[in-house]
């Protein structure tokens, strides 16, 4: 009997050992995993980004994509978990035009909207006729247009507006002629243009520097909130504490000083609440669908 009740014990202790490894394993194995999707993914702050992540306890695996028009659809198809590539007036527009939902849950920072040049010290320098780039998204547009329009580059038809499209430029009247092109191509165009628009992405790549810049917008006004950089999940987790706790990780001083680092960094970081972001993105939205 004696016998029976140890070996009973030794089988009890082996069951219990083996749940136990088998538990520790299980989380390993299925241990929190987060994907990312950016358009950036060769700078380093994301390495730091990572290591601030996986202190935490989450593992961030990064999807690293060339076009703008796939991290969204890619977050709607639950690819991923957020993309960090886009301002709240892109995400809007994306929104209406493919009836989804996707939403902001955190800020990043915004860029003041630079136009450069290798043949020009200034826009004045422009000859009539000249050539400007531009991203052939309509939701990069309108910014660039305002500024030309301020700076007597081109006249639009009904006045400067935010509902300001490419069609509305009077070419008869304008002294530039623009050219629409995919932002991965605006850098590589100032070859052969007069000027172009460069996103901050393309432009430190580019070896695009403050020497070759001729005109730039103030990023702190006001009406350019729309133009913050965000974080974007699906509605449903938008009040994801994981993922919340991701979006304001970009804010970690390590990370942020990092960013800072990078060769023509030119960007402001902003803190705006996942709610402030998601009133502008919904008021953008009503406008867009009249």
């Amino acid at each position: 009997m004696l016998e029976m009740r140890l070996l009973h014990r030794i089988v009890l202790l082996v069951l219990l050992s083996v749940l136990t490894i088998a538990s520790v394993s299980c989380g390993r194995e299925h241990g929190e995993v987060v994907r990312i999707g950016v358009n950036d993914l060769a700078l380093p702050h994301w390495a730091v980004y990572k290591k601030k992540a996986a202190e935490q306890g989450i593992t961030v695996e990064f999807v690293n994509f060339t076009d703008y028009n796939q991290p969204n659809p890619a977050l709607a198809q639950g690819q991923i978990d957020l993309n960090k590539f886009q301002h709240v007036r892109y995400l809007a527009n994306y929104n209406v035009a493919n009836n989804d939902t996707l939403t902001p849950i955190g800020a990043s920072e915004i860029f003041p909207l630079t136009l450069y040049s290798r043949k020009h010290k200034s826009v004045t320098e422009i000859p009539q006729g000249g050539e400007i780039t531009l991203s052939n998204n309509p939701a990069n547009q309108v910014r660039p247009l305002l500024s030309l329009a301020a700076a007597g580059l081109v006249v639009l038809k009904n006045g400067a507006t935010w509902d300001s499209k490419i069609e509305d430029v009077d070419t008869a009247a304008s002294k530039v002629k623009l050219t629409t092109i995919d932002p991965t191509l605006t850098a590589p165009s100032l070859d052969s243009v007069d000027a172009a628009f460069v996103d901050d992405t393309f432009a430190t790549p580019a070896g695009l520097t403050d020497k070759d810049v001729i005109l730039t917008d103030d990023p702190e006004r006001p009406e350019l909130k729309q133009y913050i950089n965000v974080f974007a999940a699906r509605a449903e987790d938008k009040d994801n504490p994981t993922l919340l706790k991701l979006a304001a990780l970009y804010h970690d001083p390590d990370v942020e000083a990092e960013v800072r680092a990078e060769s023509g960094y030119q960007g402001i970081f902003k803190s705006n609440s996942p709610e402030d972001l998601q009133t502008t993105l919904g008021e953008l939205e009503k406008h867009f669908r009249g």
